[in-house]
């Protein structure tokens, strides 16, 4: 299995979100990962940034923010030029879906969770 770079849009320090166990998840799967988050923290040893940093070779946006708040993303996730983007349940965005497609970008409406436990991620 290889190392896929992910961007985790909406991470959160609260165990109970599942931001918090995507984190966990992809890092127990050996995927590094990049955390972004609308406060600074820690998940593990992944830091949880508010910065929209550089990244290279991203394998995968995955998104744990409501739609109306993605647009402010819209600029940065297409910046990271990743493979695929990731809607979680909840984050499903027309347009977005829309611009990824024209951006090369493959949407895939999943739960990132269920990927990485049935081996699909």
């Amino acid at each position: 299995m290889s190392e896929k770079l992910t961007v985790v849009i909406g991470a959160s320090e609260n165990p109970e979100r599942y931001s918090y166990l995507a984190v966990n998840r992809l890092r127990a799967h050996n995927h590094p990962v990049i955390a972004i988050g609308n406060r600074a923290g820690q998940i593990g040893d992944t830091p949880i940034t508010k910065e929209h940093p550089e990244v290279e070779k991203v394998d995968t946006v995955t998104l744990y923010i409501n739609p109306t708040l993605q647009a402010d993303y819209y600029d940065y996730i297409f910046s990271l030029k990743p493979k695929r983007i990731i809607f979680n349940p909840g984050t499903e965005n027309d347009e977005l879906i829309e611009l990824a497609k024209e951006h090369g970008i493959m949407p895939q409406e999943a739960c990132t969770l269920v990927l990485l436990s049935t081996g699909q991620y």
